[in-house]
């Protein structure tokens, strides 16, 4: 191969390369426009959460439920949208009473109609549930939903505190999901 073709051979690549990210940037900004990021945090002397996720919003579909909802019962859900939300833990933590490590983990669901499936995934980055992985599991609990009165546009992911234990709060539509986190002793 000549300097020549050399030089337009990486011309080509640093062109294709350039393209390929315009596209992957144009595709972020249009799916965050329609579920914008967001972030819950709780902070304390005995534990912190972080918890990055994206907001769907419900656009008068039917959110949970039979296959023809947004998020059948029964199967994963990335918890959100766009990537799979993530949760950081600073410190060893009891979920629901069992015990899981502090790091960064991606949560997945399985929304059921009488409760949710809570999973901690050692798998992070990944677009959805499309590649998710059972085997990569940390920790599955199960906890209670309930139908709340009020009715939340946006998926919304925030903290409550009651006495030692810290509640994830997970709301959409009208169902209330919570998880509750307590440090370890």
């Amino acid at each position: 191969m000549t300097k020549t073709q050399i030089k337009k051979a990486l011309i080509f690549a640093g062109v294709c390369v350039a393209i390929i990210a315009g596209i992957k940037e144009g595709n972020r900004y249009l799916t965050k426009r329609f579920s914008p990021e967001a972030q819950a945090t709780y902070v304390s002397s005995e534990i912190n959460l972080t918890v990055d996720y994206c907001q769907p919003a419900i656009k008068g579909r039917d959110i949970f439920g039979i296959e023809e909802a947004l998020v059948p019962y029964d199967e994963v859900w990335r918890t959100g949208a766009n990537e799979a939300t993530e949760v950081t833990i600073d410190r060893d933590v009891l979920v629901n009473n069992e015990p899981l490590a502090a790091g960064t983990y991606t949560l997945f669901t399985i929304p059921h109609a009488s409760g949710w499936t809570i999973i901690f995934n050692k798998e992070l980055g990944q677009w959805g549930a499309f590649d998710y992985d059972e085997q990569l599991d940390v920790l599955r609990v199960d906890v209670p939903s309930q139908e709340t009165d009020q009715v939340s546009e946006l998926f919304v992911i925030d903290f409550q505190a009651e006495d030692t234990v810290v509640n994830m709060q997970l709301h959409w539509d009208n169902t209330l999901v919570r998880v509750p986190f307590k440090p370890q002793s």
